[in-house]
C-alpha cells in the first residue's frame, strides 16, 4: 500500500523510532475518532490494561471483576497490575459480562469490574454502571477489540476510567507488529499512564529526547509505542469506515446462508449500523455456536478452510488462577460458550465465493452428520 510506504519512510527519514511523532500524531487522530480527551500509545493493549489498572488507582490485592470468557489477557493484566482477578459469568446472548451474575460475584475486596466488549458487539454498560455505583466499584473497560462501537454516542472505553484498543494485526484496525493505546477523559489517569509507559517519567515525554533525564516520579515500565507501527496504523485509518462497512456486508451475508442450517445453536446478531449511529455494533469476528464444534472445525480444516477456536477454555478454568469456586459447573455459560464457540473466516477482503464455499461445507458438514445419526 502506498500510503504506508510513505508513511513507513517519514519514519526512517526522521531517525526517530520510537516514541515519536507519528505516535504523536496517531493519539490526536484517535482522539477524534473516538471522541476521548486523551489517548496515550502504548506497546500492546495487554500493557494498555495494566497502566490503565495502575493508573486508575488499583492497589496490591485488589479485586478485579472480569468475565469468566475472554482472552487470557483480560485476567492476567489484572494480576501484571497487582490486583486479583474475580469471575463473572457472561450473557449468553453477547458473551460479555452478565450484570445480574456481576451483582452476586461482588466480594469484600473487589474494587474495580472491568467488562470486555468480545466479537461484535458491547457489554450492558447501563446495568453494569448500575451494579458498579451501588457497590462502590470503578469501572474500566477491556475495549481491546472495539474500536468504532459505541453505545448512546460514547465510543467504547470512555464510559468508566478509561479503556484500551489493542491493534495487533488481525484487530478491525491492526499494525504489522503489536501496540496498542489507553482511551480517557480524565487528565489524571491519562498524565499517570504517560509516566508509567517511559519508566515513570515527569512531564511529557512524546519526541523529546533531552526528557531522558527528567525526574522520575514513580515505577513504570518500557511500553513506549513504536513509530514504525504508529505510521502504518495512521496510513490504515482513513480507511477503517470502508472496512467496518464492508465487515456488516459479510456478516448480513453469513447470517443470511446460514439461518436454519441444523446443528447451528446460534448465529450473532447483525445490529452494526453507520458511522454516525448512537448505537453502533462493529464485527470484529464472526462466531456461532455449534453442536459439534470440534469436528465441524477437523471438517473445515480437511477442506483447507480456517477456523479460530474463541475460547475452548474458561478464564476462570484455567491452571493459572485454578482455585477452590472455580469448578465446572460454576459459570454454566461460559463453558457452554467454551464447548461450542467457533469463528469462520472473516476479514474485509473475503469474497462472497469465498464466503460461499465456507458456508457450503459447514451446511453439508451439519446435513450429513444429522443424516448419519
Amino acid at each position: 500500500m502506498p500510503s504506508i510506504e510513505k508513511m513507513m519512510d517519514e519514519v526512517f527519514r526522521s531517525g526517530k523510532f520510537s516514541h515519536g511523532k507519528q505516535v504523536g500524531q496517531l493519539e490526536a487522530e484517535l482522539a477524534r475518532y473516538t471522541g476521548a480527551r486523551h489517548v496515550i500509545g502504548v506497546n500492546s493493549g495487554t500493557d494498555a490494561l495494566v497502566l490503565l489498572l495502575r493508573a486508575a488507582g488499583l492497589r496490591p490485592g485488589d479485586g478485579v471483576l472480569v468475565p469468566a470468557y475472554s482472552f487470557f489477557a483480560t485476567a492476567s493484566a489484572v494480576v501484571l497490575a497487582g490486583g486479583v482477578p474475580e469471575f463473572v459469568d457472561i450473557d449468553p446472548e453477547t458473551y460479555a459480562m452478565d450484570p445480574a451474575a456481576l451483582e452476586a460475584a461482588v466480594g469484600p475486596r473487589s474494587r474495580f469490574v472491568m467488562p470486555v466488549h468480545l466479537f461484535h458487539t458491547m457489554a450492558d454498560l447501563t446495568a453494569i454502571g448500575a451494579v458498579a455505583r451501588r457497590r462502590g466499584l470503578t469501572v474500566v473497560e477491556d475495549s481491546a477489540e472495539a474500536i468504532g462501537m459505541r453505545r448512546a454516542g460514547v465510543h467504547a472505553g470512555l464510559h468508566g476510567a478509561g479503556g484500551v484498543l489493542s491493534f495487533f494485526p488481525t484487530k478491525t484496525l491492526g499494525a504489522i507488529g503489536d501496540a496498542g493505546a489507553v482511551l480517557t477523559d480524565d487528565p489524571e489517569v491519562a498524565d499517570t499512564v504517560r509516566a508509567l509507559r517511559h519508566h515513570g517519567r515527569a512531564g511529557s515525554t512524546l519526541n523529546d529526547f533531552r526528557a531522558i533525564s527528567t525526574e522520575t516520579t514513580l515505577p513504570g515500565v518500557n511500553s513506549k509505542m513504536d513509530d514504525l507501527q504508529a505510521a502504518v496504523l495512521l496510513a490504515k485509518l482513513p480507511l477503517l469506515e470502508r472496512q467496518i462497512a464492508r465487515r456488516a456486508e459479510l456478516a448480513e451475508a453469513y447470517t443470511a446462508r446460514l439461518a436454519g442450517v441444523p446443528g447451528i445453536l446460534r448465529l450473532p446478531r447483525t445490529t452494526a449500523k453507520g458511522p454516525d449511529a448512537l448505537e453502533r455494533d462493529v464485527y470484529y469476528v464472526y462466531l456461532i455456536e455449534t453442536e459439534r464444534r470440534d469436528e465441524l472445525v477437523a471438517h473445515l480444516e480437511r477442506l483447507g478452510i480456517g477456523t479460530e477456536v474463541y475460547y475452548p477454555v474458561p478464564l476462570a478454568h484455567q491452571p493459572a488462577f485454578a482455585r477452590p469456586g472455580h469448578e465446572p459447573g460454576g459459570f454454566p455459560h461460559a463453558e457452554r460458550a467454551a464447548r461450542h464457540a467457533v469463528a469462520l473466516p472473516f476479514h474485509p477482503d473475503l469474497g462472497l465465493g469465498e464466503l460461499d464455499r465456507v458456508c457450503d461445507a459447514v451446511r453439508s458438514f451439519h446435513t450429513k452428520t444429522r443424516t448419519a445419526a
